[in-house]
């Protein structure tokens, strides 16, 4: 059984791993272009319990957000490079802009995002609160960005 899950699979692995009494962390991104920011990032979020889920954007969804000309790398090599990742348990994508409703169908012990979010910003952090879930933001991994990285690559500098 590998990392990268649907939907549907994910929520089933989910359900028998809570029946086992492990702390389920969500988080989620584009993470298009994967930098040493994103892995300590994951590394600190699997730290707040047992097992790490983290919902992936669409390609599409990366465009919408991010513009035409992103994402770099395909989602499924982005899961791929994902899943290879030691903090990583499981992978999802989503196509919406917002991981609000695949955090409805993980219903995680803790959701977790960036420190550069605002609490009231993050998606999903109303209903893990009411779940009676806790919401985290790490600390956000300065010196390191995806889009940062692009405009070296294109201006050398």
């Amino acid at each position: 059984m590998g990392k990268i899950k649907k939907r549907a699979a994910l929520k089933k692995t989910v359900a028998a791993l809570k029946k086992n009494g492990k702390i389920i962390v969500f988080t989620n991104g584009c993470f298009d272009i994967i930098h040493p920011g994103h892995v300590k990032y994951l590394a600190r979020c699997k730290r707040l319990g047992h097992v790490l889920v983290v919902g992936l954007n669409t390609d599409s969804s990366v465009r919408r957000l991010k513009g035409r000309n992103r994402p770099v790398i395909k989602q499924g090599d982005r899961a791929e490079i994902l899943s290879a990742l030691e903090a990583v348990d499981y992978v999802t994508f989503f196509n919406e802009l917002t991981p609000e409703k695949l955090i409805r169908q993980v219903a995680p012990h803790v959701l977790a995002k960036g420190g550069d979010w605002k609490a009231g910003d993050i998606a999903g952090a109303d209903f893990v609160r009411e779940s009676g879930g806790r919401v985290r933001t790490v600390p956000f991994v300065r010196g390191y960005s995806t889009s940062r990285i692009i405009k070296k690559i294109k201006t050398g500098a």
